[in-house]
């Protein structure tokens, strides 16, 4: 006998991940399945969870202020030697 397992998310999300999976081979429904045939082998979830650190919100924070001066004076010296990539 088989279940059926109903989650509700954002419509964006469902069309991102239909993508991606199809990229990958297979559609979200194989890919809950397969999420959820390894979190049983693994006894828990398949990959790592845990919080994000400060630095991965504020790449700056843990620099000194003579640490952003000089990564802004290299920015400056690359832009003046024409070391640098157009936004467009």
């Amino acid at each position: 006998m088989a279940s059926t397992i109903q989650v509700r998310v954002d419509d964006d999300l469902e069309r991102r991940t239909d993508m991606l999976f199809k990229d990958l081979g297979t559609d979200t429904t194989s890919a809950i399945r397969m999420f959820l045939t390894q979190a049983v082998a693994n006894n828990g979830f398949p990959f790592e969870i845990r919080k994000n650190s400060k630095a991965e919100h504020h790449p700056y924070e843990m620099m000194t202020e003579e640490e952003i001066l000089a990564k802004l004076k290299r920015s400056r010296e690359h832009c003046e030697e024409g070391r640098y990539r157009e936004a467009d």
